[in-house]
């Protein structure tokens, strides 16, 4: 697959032990603290509930729910996010549009497209780098644009360039590997509020982080 590599679960069509990845990250509590890991709330997590109301304006629960994905917007950073910048991001988040799948989108995520022009105004937020844009971004637009850190850059062979290669990868061979990963999610008993790029940004981190499915041997 151009310009993707695939988890491996998926590289060997070991549809089993990706469920059972799945599983391990969303629904089972770490043993240490017996709590789900932060990182699974992050779907669901709208304590305000104005999360659909507030779709094309960042908030303070949005400030939160990044540090469920281990990032944090210094204090400069949050007053601006939230204050002189918000109008211009604002604006940027309305000419995104609604949110929808990657695969759906026909035509490539050049530097104009309103997805990496907001990216671009994001970054130039004092304390905003490339991974918390990404998950600020993730937040108000899950199934259009994923989540993107260390680990996952390195698993995916997607260091340099990251959204364009994803939406050229889930849309070949008429959306072949979206369909699987929405199929995964559905097998692991998840809700339809993870989408199909969160099921890849999770396989892609568990096997960063050297975790072992229970179906493997």
């Amino acid at each position: 697959m151009t310009g993707v590599r695939l988890p491996r679960v998926l590289r060997d069509g070991d549809d089993d032990a990706a469920v059972d990845v799945l599983q391990e990250y969303f629904t089972r509590r770490v043993v240490k603290t017996g709590y789900l890991r932060p990182g699974a709330l992050w779907d669901t997590w709208d304590p305000s509930g104005r999360r659909a109301a507030d779709r094309d304006t960042f908030t303070s629960d949005d400030l939160v729910a990044v540090t469920l994905l281990s990032v944090q917007v210094p204090a400069q950073g949050a007053v601006a996010l939230l204050g002189e910048a918000a109008p211009a991001l604002s604006a940027l988040l309305a000419d995104v549009g609604p949110d929808r799948d990657l695969a759906d989108e026909d035509a490539a995520l050049t530097e104009d497209a309103p997805i990496v022009r907001l990216e671009t105004a994001l970054r130039e937020v004092h304390g905003i780098g490339r991974i918390t844009a990404s998950k600020l971004i993730a937040r108000k637009r899950p199934r259009l644009y994923p989540v993107y850190d260390d680990v996952i850059g390195r698993e995916l062979w997607v260091r340099a360039e990251y959204l364009e290669p994803l939406r050229r990868a889930l849309r070949e061979d008429d959306r072949a590997l979206h369909r699987r990963l929405t199929d995964l999610r559905d097998r692991a008993g998840l809700g339809d509020t993870v989408p199909a790029l969160r099921v890849l940004e999770v396989l892609a981190w568990m096997q960063g982080k050297k975790y072992v499915p229970r179906t493997a041997g």
